[in-house]
């Protein structure tokens, strides 16, 4: 290991000595929190407008239901191409770079939420206006698919040694920053008269997104290759018929196939709870609990505030006290609040509630997510580091997080009561307590080696 950390040293620790090297990093970091910024701005903006307006720009004419359902069905498109994005773009971002991938990402991500604001509604064209719409669903998710995990990759691969967990934890900061820039702008919208807002008060949000994306597009077409990727490069062609087996070798096969489940569980055990902290108990304390709409989405606003510092503070942990503890720490935890958070939920005491839904949020949603981003590089050796993790992260994402909200609510349907859904957030935190007993402790690895970590 010390050889590695003296090795890991020479590539990014004096990169970052140079002058050269810390503008380039300080340049890397602000564009790919940009970057996250836009990813996290499209499907918030989304997720808004499908449930407010969309409805009756796209699909009018359908019971209110229908309606409601035809646009979650297009927000769900989104979703399902991002494990297609992770595949095709991170075998790019691992063959040819990850700026050249990570420029093309954002540029498409904001191409597509930019036209969605100018889409004709279906007064103009008819069926072609839903047709567009998941056709530009599609392209965000596409996108998406490779963006927070390569921008991730690259934080990671630029960062100092000792600092690797805080800075990839920044990955996390980008995500918060798009849902608060999203809420905050649909919110001064929504002050519109109604009618205002179907006829075009809608677009404004969609259309101002393309200046947070010209702007992180800017800055990475003037950022630096990783200095991690370029070792791996000159390495490569220095010794191109051993680089080339390990480089072609199957995504999920062989040196990959351990990493990949490890961090396949280590995904699940984030981001089940975490899709149930911030998605399905502010509907289940509206809906089930019959409580004010203030409760639970002031929680959220509180929560997505302190996760400017739980997010790298968590990154910081990590630096301190290794990946794999910290990370069961979180998940112990979460397995621990399962049962109490929905004991305390059935008080429909406001602040009770919401302190649930905030301790839920800062654990599950926010917590781990800053343990994840360097624990998830460092797991995966350099030629396929960028494609196997995206796509264990994304096929994580589907198998908890898009599905706990429906898994919860059939659950609560079939059986009326909370214990089920205690049961299932237990069992998919304990996914992920369970994964780090079988997971190698990561920091200050070497992340030029070609090897996984296990």
């Amino acid at each position: 290991m010390a050889q590695h950390l003296r090795h890991r040293d020479q590539v990014a620790d004096q990169h970052f000595e140079s002058r050269h090297g810390k503008k380039s990093f300080w340049s890397a970091i602000v564009s790919i929190w940009l970057g996250t910024t836009m990813e996290y701005v499209d499907f918030a903006l989304y997720g808004l407008a499908a449930g407010l307006v969309f409805s009756d720009v796209f699909f009018p004419g359908q019971s209110k239901i229908i309606a409601l359902l035809s646009s979650f069905v297009t927000y769900a498109v989104g979703f399902l191409a991002r494990p297609v994005g992770a595949f095709v773009l991170g075998r790019i971002g691992d063959k040819i770079g990850r700026k050249k991938v990570l420029v093309f990402t954002v540029a498409l991500m904001g191409i597509s939420t930019s036209a969605i604001g100018l889409i004709p509604g279906y007064a103009t064209i008819g069926i072609g206006a839903p047709l567009l719409l998941a056709f530009l669903r599609i392209c965000q998710g596409f996108g998406a698919g490779a963006e927070l995990s390569g921008g991730a990759v690259m934080l990671a691969e630029y960062a100092p040694t000792r600092h690797r967990g805080l800075v990839s934890s920044l990955i996390g900061v980008g995500s918060n920053s798009g849902t608060l820039l999203a809420s905050t702008v649909w919110l001064l919208v929504l002050m519109l008269p109604r009618e205002d807002v179907v006829a075009w008060g809608w677009r404004i949000p969609f259309l101002c997104s393309v200046l947070v994306a010209a702007l992180a597009l800017l800055l990475r077409r003037t950022m630096d290759e990783s200095p991690v990727f370029r070792i791996y490069r000159e390495k490569k062609a220095q010794e191109l018929s051993k680089l080339q087996t390990a480089e072609n070798s199957p995504a999920v096969s062989g040196s990959g196939r351990k990493a990949f489940l490890i961090m396949l569980g280590l995904r699940i055990g984030e981001n089940g709870p975490s899709y149930m902290a911030q998605g399905f108990l502010v509907g289940y304390v509206v809906n089930a609990l019959s409580m004010n709409k203030s409760v639970p989405t002031t929680a959220v606003l509180i929560a997505s505030v302190l996760g400017f510092a739980v997010i790298p503070f968590s990154g910081w942990l990590s630096d301190r006290f290794g990946r794999r503890i910290t990370y069961r720490v979180f998940c112990g935890l979460l397995v621990l609040y399962g049962f109490p958070a929905f004991a305390l939920l059935e008080t429909r005491n406001a602040l009770i509630v919401g302190a649930v839904i905030v301790v839920g949020m800062c654990i599950g949603s926010l917590g781990i997510f800053g343990v994840q981003a360097a624990y998830g590089v460092e797991l995966f050796g350099v030629g396929h580091r960028y494609s196997t993790m995206a796509i264990a992260k994304e096929l994580g994402s589907i198998l908890s997080g898009g599905t706990a909200p429906m898994v919860a609510s059939a659950l609560l349907a079939a059986t009326g009561s909370w214990v089920p859904l205690a049961i299932y957030f237990v069992v998919t935190a304990g996914i992920g307590f369970v994964a780090t007993f079988f997971a190698p402790e990561t920091r200050g690895r070497d992340l030029t080696l070609i090897e996984d970590a296990i």
